[in-house]
């Protein structure tokens, strides 16, 4: 609704004693004056995006930018928001999708191209399909620990597309490589690709980004304590677990440490990468000192480096050096971002303003959060990988022009993800602004108790549906936190089981079973995967629900932040 208020403006600014500024007052009940009719209408939205996606298989970008005219639509007609401020807000979440969201995921790619360009990551392959022969191994450390590195930064199917193909470079058959790389592809994804999902939560909801992230790293890990497991069985039945428990339930365990401690106490950016890292040093560890264990099995280097388009000879120490340096870079470069004497000031140096034409008052009377526009610009993750990767592209001996190219083939590569990420967080954006989200949130509030245990599987739906944790965040993440207010719930709980119900979505989604389809060369056979899947995911999904239901009560309250 419109309404005017006396503008505020220090007196050494003339105005006249008239002068007003129009807002938009929300009201979650304005269509009809009812709120269940206002959050139905409110519906419509996220149902255009849900249904155009999985049941039409419209792609991504087309989807979501439909789903962002129907919000547009709503926002104007439904709940009487002005139509420059509608596309004013919109505007404002594309921007957001824009910086710092996808400036994380172009650079972050771009390290990891650069790796790809000169030849390094197929030694760092040749360097893990070296440590075991043992397939239950390779899964652990192939799927599981080299998967979370490639989620931590790149993400958006990339892990899938990469650890299928090197799986089945090392033996596995086809639709067993693609079914364990689908399953691994799960405990990372809340933190992938540099934190993008959590970051991306913690804005749309408001909610302090370390808040978010430590209630995130205290639910995640614990599937990160079993997957490696899963694998294992997955890979050989009941034998595999007998045999190869002790890698497995290790690497899970350390896994599961170095997520939480990092989420809750270091840094979000670099989660996955320190533990992913921890992972495999812990495997590679007891191999060495189990290495009579059939699970810890070695093959000869030369034979490591043999094979279909490798070459003949062993990798030297220092081509294996730098395979690994890039990633000890990152972490040496975002760890020294965290120092007390330096994050203060670098955080210092931000861009931050009253977004334009967007005056939004919210039902508390405060101004909305989405009418102010911040960038912390030198400490954001985006502009580290930047740094990273210039000292990454002097090691590897990447020169200007080449590292130059390589960016710009990656934004290339990247068009219709930026185009999609934009056009969520726009969709997002102008949902949050005009009160469709309040009016659901306020609504849903209602299930009360079962609330907490419904939460996981709304977020596990938005990412079966939109294949990005990211996505179905800006989608749910303010709806989860108006939910749980209204029910009288900590924000934080519903706010991460969203990120966290969503990570088993992941294997579920038609984004993610055609590009493990495609990349171990079984086009058309996409149903064959869900079908071997969707069991593994769902009974996480029952673990992770009855988990977040007990953190709501004195059982587990005592891990929430």
């Amino acid at each position: 609704m419109w309404a005017t208020v006396d503008l505020l403006i220090p007196s050494a600014v003339p105005r006249p004693p008239d002068a007003v500024l129009a807002f938009y007052q929300q009201d979650p009940e304005a269509v009809g004056g009812s709120l269940g009719l206002s959050a139905l209408v409110s519906v419509v939205p996220l149902a255009v995006v849900l249904v155009l996606l999985g049941v039409l298989r419209v792609k991504a970008q087309w989807a979501a930018l439909a789903g962002l005219a129907a919000a547009l639509v709503v926002a104007i007609i439904g709940f009487a928001m002005p139509v420059g401020m509608a596309l004013s807000a919109a505007a404002h979440g594309a921007v957001y999708g824009l910086f710092p969201i996808l400036w994380i995921v172009v650079n972050a790619l771009w390290v990891f191209n650069m790796t790809v360009a000169t030849g390094h990551f197929d030694v760092l392959r040749r360097s893990f399909g070296a440590l075991s022969i043992d397939q239950r191994t390779q899964a652990i450390l192939v799927a599981f620990c080299f998967g979370g590195l490639l989620e931590a930064l790149a993400g958006f199917g990339a892990p899938v597309a990469i650890t299928s193909v090197m799986l089945v470079a090392l033996g596995f058959k086809p639709l067993k490589a693609a079914v364990v790389a689908l399953v691994a592809n799960t405990a990372p994804v809340a933190f992938g690709a540099m934190g993008v999902p959590v970051i991306t939560l913690a804005r749309v909801t408001g909610l302090p980004l370390d808040q978010v992230a430590s209630m995130v790293g205290r639910q995640t890990p614990l599937l990160a304590l079993f997957v490696p497991l899963v694998l294992v069985f997955i890979v050989d039945g009941r034998r595999g677990v007998r045999e190869a428990w002790v890698p497995a339930v290790a690497c899970g365990v350390v896994f599961a440490i170095g997520q939480f401690l990092t989420s809750n106490f270091f840094s979000v950016e670099l989660t996955d990468i320190v533990a992913s890292l921890l992972g495999a040093i812990v495997v590679f560890a007891l191999a060495r000192i189990r290495p009579q264990a059939v699970w810890a099995a070695r093959q000869s280097t030369l034979a490591a480096a043999g094979g279909p388009g490798t070459s003949a000879k062993p990798d030297s120490p220092t081509e294996v050096r730098k395979a690994y340096a890039p990633y000890v870079i990152i972490v040496v470069v975002f760890a020294l971002a965290q120092l007390p004497g330096l994050k203060p000031l670098i955080d210092s140096l931000k861009i931050a303003f009253t977004w334009p034409f967007l005056d939004v008052v919210g039902i508390d009377g405060k101004p909305h959060s989405t009418t102010m526009f911040s960038l912390t610009w030198l400490s954001s993750a985006g502009t580290l990988m930047v740094i990273a990767g210039v000292i990454v592209a002097a090691v590897l001996g990447v020169g200007a022009r080449r590292a130059l190219a390589t960016w710009g083939r990656t934004v290339v590569d990247l068009k219709w993800a930026i185009l999609t990420v934009a056009s969520v967080l726009a969709l997002a954006y102008v949902m949050n602004a005009s009160a469709q989200t309040t009016s659901i949130g306020l609504f849903v509030a209602g299930a009360g108790g079962a609330l907490v245990f419904l939460s996981p599987v709304l977020g596990w739906l938005g990412v079966a549906v939109t294949g990005s944790d990211t996505s179905a965040n800006a989608l749910f993440g303010a709806l989860q936190v108006t939910a749980a207010q209204g029910a009288g719930l900590p924000p934080e709980l519903l706010a991460g089981a969203n990120s966290s119900g969503g990570v088993l979505g992941k294997m579920l989604s038609p984004q993610n079973l055609t590009i493990a389809a495609a990349a171990v060369k079984l086009e058309g056979q996409e149903g064959v995967l869900l079908r071997k899947v969707i069991g593994w995911s769902l009974g996480m999904l029952v673990v992770l629900s009855v988990l977040i239901a007990l953190q709501a009560t004195p059982v587990l309250g005592w891990m929430l932040p």
